[in-house]
């Protein structure tokens, strides 16, 4: 329920960047949002209704591709974004072109990330990289870059350049704004030295999906036999595990490192 409501207050945050700060000056988003912004701006068709229509064919792809709870929150977030677009009046806030393009890129970047924190996503070409992702050969950088460089040059030939270079920088503060939030893709390497290492190693399969590695440790000075646990964590867990670990043994020794790779095997989220 937590995460409905979640998906439903970002989506509607997303849609009233579009409509109060974007839209109003022919600023852009990335993707199909940016191509149904650009159609909503030159037809009378209203926004939301083709922001729909485009989405379809993906959701109906990717609800046989991807997991059935991941399609659920993404057909929710964009039928709710869709109808929240209908609703809420294409009115400017402020008539400086800049801050409607920094602040639409910030809302619109917190109302994806929190989307995408609760596992869903905003449709279109989110569930072509969540497909295409599968395929490590797929140069997928390469591909999305492509497709919001096609939608600058649409604003730029069919606007103006002006309206182009603010859109770049609205999709710019966006992906910042995502990164900040759905942080998810970062990984964390905890090394524990603990005295009750078969208690904490217990405590920690019991409540995560992680594996972890267990050698003998002894302290340098104190001669102490302890044991030292390695586990590779997402940044998502790491309160849990803290709290477990206190819980469990409160004199433990916990370094925490970021994780530049992993390879192998590395459970990403229990969404499938």
């Amino acid at each position: 329920m937590v995460r409905i409501l979640s998906i439903f207050l970002a989506s509607i945050l997303v849609a009233f960047a579009y409509n109060a700060f974007l839209l109003p000056h022919k600023v852009l988003s990335s993707g199909i949002s940016g191509i149904a912004m650009m159609i909503g701006l030159l037809t009378p068709v209203n926004t939301g209704i083709v922001n729909l229509a485009l989405n379809l064919p993906l959701l109906i792809i990717g609800f046989y591709k991807l997991g059935k709870r991941f399609m659920f929150y993404t057909i929710f977030s964009v039928a709710v974004t869709s109808v929240a677009l209908l609703y809420i009046p294409i009115r400017p806030l402020v008539t400086d072109p800049i801050l409607s393009s920094v602040f639409g890129g910030v809302l619109v970047g917190v109302g994806t990330g929190f989307i995408f924190r609760a596992e869903g996503s905003g449709g279109g070409f989110d569930i072509i990289a969540f497909l295409l992702t599968r395929k490590k050969e797929f140069p997928l950088g390469t591909l999305m870059f492509g497709l919001n460089a096609a939608v600058l040059l649409f604003a730029g030939f069919l606007f103006t350049w002006d309206a182009a270079l603010y859109t770049l920088l609205s999709i710019y503060v966006t992906g910042k704004i995502i990164d900040a939030i759905h942080t998810i893709h970062v990984k964390l390497t905890l090394m524990i030295i603990t005295s009750k290492g078969e208690e904490v190693k217990n405590r920690l399969l019991s409540n995560l999906v992680r594996g972890i590695t267990v050698v003998d440790g002894e302290g340098a000075f104190t001669k102490e036999k302890r044991k030292v646990l390695f586990m590779i964590i997402s940044r998502y867990e790491l309160v849990t595990v803290k709290r477990l670990i206190k819980e469990t043994d409160p004199h433990a020794f916990v370094n925490i490192m970021e994780t530049v790779e992993v390879m192998g095997y590395f459970r990403r989220n229990d969404s499938n």
